[in-house]
């Protein structure tokens, strides 16, 4: 098993924040649920409301491709609760180093 961290930061339009808080929120329940999915989190930027973190733990890089490209939930996400997004600030996939 190779395990796969994953990091994703969203920046909110303004005035869409509490949108897209209640869009990704639904991504992340449903996600947390999904076959591979050892942690998905969602945070919030405490100094900057509407920026948005997700810190995703997949027991494999296949695990998450799947959810990523099949899961009905990101792709609805996609389709559209991007609306909701000004800019994806970064999304870095990590490895465990220690």
């Amino acid at each position: 098993m190779s395990e796969l961290f994953i990091v994703v930061s969203l920046k909110a339009k303004a005035g869409k924040e509490d949108e897209l808080r209640r869009d990704l929120s639904v991504v992340a329940e449903a996600s947390r649920r999904e076959e591979g999915s050892i942690r998905y989190e969602l945070l919030g930027d405490q100094d900057e409301p509407g920026r948005f973190v997700f810190v995703e733990e997949w027991s494999s890089l296949e695990t998450r491709t799947r959810h990523h490209e099949h899961s009905p939930h990101v792709q609805y996400f996609h389709a559209n609760g991007m609306n909701n997004v000004e800019k994806a600030e970064f999304a870095h996939l990590l490895k465990r180093v220690v």
